[in-house]
């Protein structure tokens, strides 16, 4: 395995469904236009409250990759 340089960016995902659907949801807008997607950090969670039930799920993350 040769030596990789990574890099790391900030992103709030969200879903209406679970954390796991706002984390993918968050990779997945990512890797639209970045390449070489490695690895995910879940940093926080949080809800957002309507009616007092929650209404949507966000997750902050540092998606990893690597560069060219």
């Amino acid at each position: 395995m040769s030596a990789h340089t990574y890099k790391k960016l900030e992103i709030v995902g969200s879903s209406a469904t679970s954390i796991e659907e706002a984390i993918n949801n968050a990779v997945a807008k990512a890797a639209e236009s970045v390449r070489n997607i490695r690895w995910v950090e879940v940093m926080e969670t949080r809800c957002h409250v309507e009616d007092q039930k929650v209404a949507y799920f966000q997750v902050t993350c540092k998606i990893g990759f690597t560069l060219d």
